[in-house]
């Protein structure tokens, strides 16, 4: 595997190029701008394209370090492209709503996992004694925790990098991370502040075909990071055609 190629004309093609209308910009992404049409600010996409770059590099070295990557996208046309390409490269996510305290009260968090994990093994296993409407309760406790939860169950900590669609609805995720160091990957829009992100992509986060784009290069990037990570631990990268991605990684888990 090697680094997904991508080109200037996949991204016009869906639409990166156009950022929101002039009134709405922000200043700080004055530089990333080439212009305006119709009253609608143009980002320039030969900035765009090696920094897309850098940042696909920065997800691939983290996963290759044995390092966990989180996608956040909470926004509706976000959703399910985040959802999808993090469970593609074996990494997590969250796409319902940020909850205050994911990174920095990751204690209390995983007590929330922990409570989700019981409640998935008592309805597995028939939820005997219960009454009707306690196990409606918790039917409805557990839809509540796997929706916000359900994409970090597995991550064991605090992930080593975030890839966020939308730093302004995702604001909240970005404060944690500066205070905890963790390193940033996000698309910025014009109308957006690039503070506190690492690595800056600067793109229409709206267009549901660019973050589609964005979110499967990522995911390609992951997987090419565990594809090293593997080959570093000695496992044959042959049995990655065959078996699932987990399966390969719990083998060089074990292996190590």
């Amino acid at each position: 595997m090697a680094l997904p190629d991508f080109s200037m004309r996949q991204l016009l093609e869906a639409g990166v190029h156009y950022g929101h209308q002039t009134a709405r910009w922000n200043p700080r992404m004055g530089q990333y701008i080439y212009g305006d049409r119709n009253g609608i600010h143009i980002l320039d996409l030969t900035q765009t394209v090696p920094l897309l770059d850098q940042a696909l590099k920065t997800v691939r070295d983290t996963v290759a370090k044995g390092g966990r990557v989180l996608f956040v996208g909470t926004k509706r046309q976000a959703q399910k492209p985040i959802a999808e390409a993090a469970e593609k490269c074996a990494q997590y996510y969250m796409n319902h709503r940020w909850l205050g305290g994911t990174l920095t009260n990751w204690k209390t968090i995983s007590q929330s996992i922990q409570r989700l994990k019981q409640i998935d093994e008592t309805l597995a296993s028939g939820a005997e004694g219960l009454t009707k409407k306690e196990r409606l309760g918790m039917e409805r406790d557990q839809a509540k925790l796997q929706a916000s939860l359900g994409g970090i169950r597995e991550m064991g900590g605090v992930p080593d990098l975030l890839f966020i669609i939308d730093v302004g609805k995702e604001d909240l995720a970005i404060l944690e991370a500066q205070k905890l160091g963790i390193p940033v990957v996000a698309v910025v829009d014009t109308n957006c502040n690039p503070k506190g992100v690492t690595h800056v992509i600067p793109g229409n986060d709206d267009a549901a075909r660019a973050i589609s784009l964005y979110c499967d290069l990522v995911a390609r990037a992951a997987l090419d990071g565990m594809s090293a990570q593997l080959g570093a631990a000695g496992v044959d990268l042959g049995a990655l055609e065959a078996a699932p991605v987990e399966e390969a990684v719990e083998e060089a888990v074990t292996e190590a």
